[in-house]
């Protein structure tokens, strides 16, 4: 999830930008994503056709943003197709902390199924 950003810029982390596990095509791809409108295509074939990098590269450089946490593809069957939901997290760490914590506050510790000797 994008945090507000001044229009007409992209702010890029260098927890990104100097990711050193990830490819540079990867880590560039990311900043496109970032850079897009809510809403806008992000699938292979899209990418692919904006980039030189073609299919296999973009999907490779998808794959990895995945691995990472910078992107989360959902599969839904709405309407009886079957649709891609694309998430992009500009912050994985953040997100991953925000939502252990949501979990946590969430979580209603269970009374114990025996109770404990006297």
């Amino acid at each position: 999830m994008t945090e507000f950003q001044d229009p007409g810029f992209t702010i890029v982390g260098d927890h990104l930008s100097q990711h050193g596990e990830m490819s540079l095509t990867a880590i560039g791809l990311a900043t496109h994503i970032l850079s897009l409108p809510d809403g806008s295509p992000v699938d292979i074939r899209t990418l692919a056709a904006k980039f030189p990098e073609g299919r296999a590269r973009v999907a490779s450089a998808l794959r990895e943003l995945e691995a990472h946490g910078y992107l989360e593809r959902v599969r839904q069957q709405t309407g009886g197709k079957w649709v891609t939901l694309t998430y992009s997290y500009n912050n994985p760490a953040a997100t991953r902390a925000r939502r252990a914590r949501e979990a946590a506050s969430s979580h209603t510790p269970s009374a114990p199924a025996t109770p404990a000797p006297e």
